[in-house]
Order: structure tokens, then sequence, then C-alpha cells
């Protein structure tokens, strides 16, 4: 606990990027709190930006809305940063790791709609294991894998 009595938290936020009227960049950074102490500069969680993007950035505007945070419109060659609370973060750190390689728009489709359905807890795992393994390609590998129907 901090002096003032509230509970420290880590902190993250999201930094956009639209180079013009369409495309842009999405970014989730870890960024140095007191509950994170080993963090001594911001740290990339995740980031998707192009195609991939747009197929989910209706989806991610809509979690931002419920969040407070509303993307404004004259973002032309600028950056932005938004401060985002953990779960929301985990949320989409994870959302993007795990989209941003995908080709075949059905399977983005049922795992974003995967990732959505996870409660802050399972995201919050699937993120740690993507970040801290050895092979953080083969845990995204099987996590698509549990969010897409096989072929019958």
């Amino acid at each position: 606990m901090s002096r003032t009595g509230q509970i420290s938290l880590p902190k993250y936020e999201l930094r956009v990027r639209r180079p013009g009227p369409y495309g842009g960049r999405y970014e989730i950074w870890q960024v140095p709190a007191a509950a994170t102490p080993q963090v001594t500069s911001a740290v990339r969680i995740a980031g998707l930006r192009g195609r991939n993007l747009d197929l989910v950035e209706h989806r991610v505007l809509g979690r931002l809305a419920r969040a407070g945070i509303k993307l404004g419109q004259g973002m032309d060659g600028k950056t932005f940063s938004y401060t985002l609370d953990e779960d929301l973060a985990l949320s989409l750190g994870l959302l993007f790791r795990v989209l941003a390689p995908m080709r075949s728009r059905a399977r983005m489709r049922a795992v974003a709609d995967g990732v959505d359905a996870m409660r802050q807890e399972e995201a919050a795992y699937w993120l740690g294991m993507t970040m801290h393994r050895k092979h953080p390609r083969r845990v995204l590998t099987a996590l698509r894998w549990l969010l897409t129907e096989p072929k019958r």
C-alpha cells in the first residue's frame, strides 16, 4: 500500500498513431510504477496495425469508449497516449499479440471473439505465458488452436 492508503497498481498506456485518414498503429505499453520496480522504462506489451487492426478496430474502439476513452479525429501524423486500467490493457495486449501474425479473416474473428469472452484472470495468464516463455510463438499457436473451431 502507498502512503495515501491506496493499493499501488501497474500502469499501462495505449499509444495510438495514425499516419493518415486510413491505417494506423495501436500499441500497449507498461510504464514504470511503484507496483513494478523492475520496470524502469516503458516496455512494449503488444501492437497491431494494418489490415489486422482494420478487422478488429471497431471492437477496440468500443471497448475504449466503454472505458471512457474517445480517440480524436484530427490525429493525422501524431502519436497520442491514453492511460488504461490493468484489465483493459491485458485484454487488448493479448488480442494484439495473438492477431498480429494471422492472415485468415474467419479465424481472426473467432480468435477475437474468444479473447473478448475471456475473464481478466484468463487473459492475464495467457499474456504472461506469451511474454515470459522461452518460445512465445508456441503459446500463441496453442491459444489460436483453442479459440478456433477445427475444420470438419
